[in-house]
């Protein structure tokens, strides 16, 4: 009969066979690349929507917009790939797990951006960006912590 896929965040039950059901991407040997490549993706995306934003409204309203609507496809594809949870059970509470993550990725953003005006006012945008990429490796070293211990906890 084989393996059964978990359609929730509880831990797996037997397969009808009597073998362990496997969660997928369980442990960190694979989490970790996964996370990394979303990570990546999700990165992208962000900046991509940070430009895009940048050029209607100021460097803080654009970074919280690119980051509130990355994190939100970061949480879901993580959630996903990275620690195998399928189905809708659980999912609100994980996007709002997943918010502290956001809150923490945006004091650090914003952080840099404000430390920015003050150090260097007339910073071009690639310097921003430069910047906002630094601050996201921070935030996402806490993420996948966060994710790990706490939001998709084995």
């Amino acid at each position: 009969m084989g393996i059964q896929m978990v359609s929730t965040d509880k831990p797996a039950v037997p397969a009808q066979d009597g073998r362990a059901a496997e969660r997928p991407a369980a442990s960190a040997k694979r989490q970790i690349p996964s996370f990394l490549v979303i990570g990546v993706l999700s990165t992208l995306f962000y900046l991509g929507l940070y430009v895009v934003a940048r050029q209607l409204v100021d460097p803080q309203a654009a970074n919280l917009i690119a980051l509130a609507v990355s994190a939100v496809a970061n949480t879901a594809a993580n959630r996903r790939f990275t620690f195998g949870i399928t189905g809708s059970e659980g999912a609100l509470r994980h996007q709002l797990q997943g918010a502290v993550a956001f809150l923490i990725g945006l004091g650090l953003s914003s952080g840099v951006l404000a430390l920015l005006d003050v150090a260097a006012p007339d910073a071009s945008k690639l310097v921003e960006v430069g910047g906002l990429v630094v601050a996201n490796g921070l935030a996402t070293v806490v993420r996948f912590l966060l994710m790990k211990v706490w939001v998709f906890k084995d």
